[in-house]
């Protein structure tokens, strides 16, 4: 055991968890969704962000990026 009794309940109540699932995360999740859908309170349900293409050009695109010295002083 570690010397922060917070931290060895948190690891107790997890291997307990996890114990009465069989062992098994996958079971466990699903029993645990189950009964916070049975509890008749609002879940969130997050959705995938996408990045949206703005369209403006990249600093590659432009024909003076690869270029030792600005055109003024060559």
């Amino acid at each position: 055991m570690s010397n922060n009794p917070i931290l060895d309940e948190l690891h107790a109540t997890r291997a307990k968890l996890l114990a009465e699932a069989g062992g098994d995360l996958h079971r466990y999740i699903a029993e645990a969704r189950k009964r916070a859908l049975a509890s008749g309170r609002p879940i969130a349900e997050p959705t995938q962000r996408t990045i949206r293409c703005s369209g403006a050009a990249k600093p590659s695109d432009l024909p003076v990026e690869n270029l030792s010295s600005p055109p003024a002083e060559r």
